[in-house]
Order: C-alpha cells, then structure tokens, then sequence
C-alpha cells in the first residue's frame, strides 16, 4: 500500500544546507588534507568541513586538492574512510549530475536492477538535469543511458524508463485547461474505463505533458471519476510498471520531488536510498521533506536518522538534515 505524504507547500528557500560565507576550496583542501595526513584520520574535521559548504563550494576542492597537492582527491578519500561514511563523503565531493550518473550506473551494472533508484532519479530531475546526466553516463562509462536501460530492463516498465530519459518533457507553465480535460479523459478511459490497461497511453501523457499540466490533469480526473490518479494506477498496474508510474504522478502532485519516496523507504531502510537523498536534496527542499515525514511517521527524520545510523555517518547525516522537527 503506498503512503502519501501531503503538506502545505511553503515559497522561498527550503534547502538544510547554506552557502558558508567566504569559503574558499584552497584553505578548505588544507584542512581536508591535514585530516588524512599521518597516522590515523580526522573523521569529525571532515564532517565538520564537508557538512558546512554546500555542492557548488565542495565540487571545487577536488580540482584544488590536485592542485595543491598533485593528488586525487576521491582516491586519498577512498583509501582514508570506510563503510557509509566513505560512500556519503565521497557523493559529497561529486557534482550532482556525476553523483547521479553515478548512482544510475550502480542501479544498472550490479546484481539485479535497482528499479527503485532509477525512477527516483529519471522521474524527479528537470529536462535540463537529465541532458546533463546523459552527457556524463557516456562520457564516463562509454554507454549511452538509453542503451543501458534498455538492455536491462523490458516492456512497459522500458518504455517508461527511455521516455523520462529524454529530457524533453514539455516545461511550460501554462495551462490549457480543455486539454487537460481531455488528457484526464483519456487516462480514464486507458484504465479505469476498460477491460486491461492501456499503458501506452499513460506514458505519453505522464512523461510528455509539463507538470503544471499534469496536477490540472489529475484534479479534473479526481472530479471525473471520483478516485485520485494514484489509486487509480495501483489499481489497474503492478509490478515496476505501477512502482514508476505512481513515482512520477507522485513528482508531479507535489512540490517536493524525492520526499515521498523518503517517506516511503523510512530512514535507515537502505543507506544507499538515503544517501542519495540526503546530499540531493538537502539544497532543494529537505525542509519540505522534514516536514512530511513527521506527517506520514509521527517522529522526526533527525530523531530516526539519530536511531537508525550511528558514528561519523551520523554526524554527516544529521548535519545535511538540518534540524530536528
């Protein structure tokens, strides 16, 4: 049965994470090497400096610890730290399209697919997002994105997949709300108002239609056929197919993109899960999400992660959370 987590979305900045006045990536690799240098490794200095700048002052230390030292930064990382920490550290220090490119390749190349990461990440990032994604996967892994889907995942959940990995859905704000009352029409009757379910029609609406366009969509189906959109597909799909479309009506019904599936996993379910989470979100909208796990769980995201994590990871962790609720 599948959660959902409702709140009242609030405007302005709903990132954990700030800007740290007058940081500066060469002081800053100073203290990240002085923290591996010799005997032992100074795990809370790099917690301390890592949790207080957000990506765009982290991603330059890479480039300065070369700099500086003549050496690779996620190499002296790798071979410094262990376990979770290492693996959040490390996301850390990655651009957010890398940390991406990245996360999409494990989801691919290990044992099984992990479909669960690859609709998070395809069905909650922006056109613009995703073009950058796919330049890197090639770049780094000498495979295009659609070529790695699709080799290792089939039929309708495919489609879905290739179709979010375009990074060309329609991003007008505009509503046309005849045409919207046309497209809840014909979700209606690919679903709910025939024998089987046309899942065809369902990806070229949910994956082609811009967001303000959709949430139109949604509300003139609710008053339609008396039933959300999201029960609805539960109802008529299963399987991956019903995982990744409920995952991208879910983008597309709220403001938050990754909370649900935040509330969802629960914290400490999978730390890779909440890994990726944590450091790609905590400059959007963790704010958002703190709030909408108190929601669903009646117990703060700090209060779990604080149970559910322990040691330096979850120092770092509870630094990128921002706060209890």
């Amino acid at each position: 049965m599948h959660q959902t987590c409702s709140f009242k979305y609030i405007k302005g900045y709903r990132g954990s994470l700030k800007d740290f006045p007058g940081a500066d990536p060469l002081r800053d690799v100073e203290v990240l090497r002085k923290a591996m240098k010799g005997f032992g490794t100074d795990e809370n200095a790099i917690t301390e400096l890592l949790g207080s700048r957000t990506n765009k002052q982290r991603v330059p230390m890479v480039a300065a610890y070369k700099t500086t030292y003549g050496k690779d930064l996620f190499h002296d990382l790798k071979s410094e730290l262990t376990g979770n920490f290492e693996k959040l550290v490390l996301a850390m220090v990655k651009s957010p399209g890398q940390f991406d490119a990245s996360e999409l390749r494990e989801a691919i190349k290990g044992a099984g697919t992990d479909e669960a990461c690859l609709i998070e990440i395809l069905s909650s990032r922006s056109n613009a997002e995703i073009i950058n994604i796919t330049k890197i996967y090639k770049a780094e892994y000498g495979k295009s994105l659609e070529d790695a889907i699709s080799s290792d995942t089939s039929g309708h959940f495919r489609r879905l997949l290739v179709s979010l990995s375009q990074g060309n859905r329609d991003e007008r704000e505009a509503v046309d709300v005849s045409l919207a009352k046309q497209d809840a029409q014909k979700l209606y009757a690919a679903g709910e108002n025939k024998v089987g379910t046309d899942e065809s029609q369902f990806n070229a609406i949910l994956c082609a239609r811009s967001k303000p366009h959709l949430r139109a969509v949604f509300q003139e189906y609710q008053q339609m056929c008396g039933r959300d959109i999201e029960k609805s597909i539960c109802r008529e799909m299963s399987g991956n197919v019903e995982s990744g479309m409920v995952a991208e009506t879910m983008s597309l019904l709220q403001s938050i993109e990754c909370g649900d599936v935040m509330c969802r996993q629960g914290a400490g379910t999978k730390d890779e899960t909440l890994i990726r989470i944590m450091v790609t979100r905590c400059e959007v909208d963790m704010l958002d999400i703190r709030q909408a796990y108190v929601k669903t769980y009646g117990k703060s995201l700090y209060n779990h992660i604080s149970g559910d994590t322990s040691g330096d990871y979850k120092k770092l962790l509870l630094k990128l959370c921002g706060g209890n609720d």
